[in-house]
């Protein structure tokens, strides 16, 4: 009777390793689709709880309900100190709405964490270079997100009603956590600057993680990086109208 070969221990070892290393990574790659189509499914359910929040309270310039107050929101500001184009397109929005008696008075809200880098110093300067009265234009320096800004908008400068000023992509999200810190809050967007394509397009895919981010924030009910005490900026500006 012949034996059957005898396969090297070595050789029989290495099968198996290969073997184990193989189910180890399909059962990776298993866990890594399911939590890649969960974090897929919460992005989107995040979005859509944007969106239909925000459902009803988004204006253009022309048919927005007057308010008290414009809260503009910060974006990119250039080692000149100017702002963006994307900056830029919302301030002229929020001049349009003073100029048209929209809002008595622009709240301005940004980072302002270092002391080379101040977006509501920036957003006022351009401001006023256009003719809007320094004493109309508020500012915030800790707006250091959406939700911050919000935040502060109610319990720093006594907000409870406002036009939210920002792109047209960000401003559900911006509307709905306005909303959700009792500021009766409506929205116009810009959509002026949707030629810079890129900028655009990574703007809009951004919002569904910073969806997923603000519905966080709404839930823990976080506070804002600052506080403080009340700030009469706002009313006083009003009160000028």
């Amino acid at each position: 009777m012949r034996k059957r070969p005898h396969l090297p221990t070595w050789l029989t070892i290495a099968s198996l390793r290969a073997f184990l290393s193989w189910r180890r990574l399909r059962r990776l790659m298993a866990v890594g689709t399911v939590g890649g189509l969960v974090a897929v499914l919460v992005a989107l359910g995040c979005a859509h709880w944007v969106r239909s929040s925000a459902d009803g309270y988004l204006y253009d310039v022309a048919s927005v309900p007057a308010a008290p107050v414009a809260l503009v929101l910060g974006a990119q500001v250039g080692d000149d100190g100017q702002p963006s184009a994307f900056l830029a397109a919302r301030l002229e929005i929020a001049r349009q709405l003073l100029e048209n008696g929209k809002v008595k008075a622009i709240l301005v809200s940004g980072d302002h964490g270092r002391w080379t880098y101040d977006e509501p110093g920036a957003m006022q300067s351009w401001l006023v270079a256009r003719g809007v009265p320094a004493d109309r234009v508020v500012l915030d320096h800790a707006g250091f997100d959406t939700y911050d800004s919000c935040v502060r908008a109610n319990k720093i400068f006594g907000v409870d009603q406002a036009i939210v000023v920002t792109q047209a992509f960000h401003l559900p999200r911006a509307v709905t956590l306005c909303r959700e810190q009792g500021i009766e809050a409506t929205g116009v967007g810009d959509d002026s600057v949707r030629i810079y394509e890129a900028m655009w397009l990574r703007g809009e895919v951004r919002e569904y993680g910073a969806a997923v981010k603000a519905a966080a924030d709404v839930l823990t009910a976080r506070d804002p990086i600052f506080l403080g005490p009340h700030e009469t900026g706002v009313e006083d500006a009003i009160s000028l109208g």
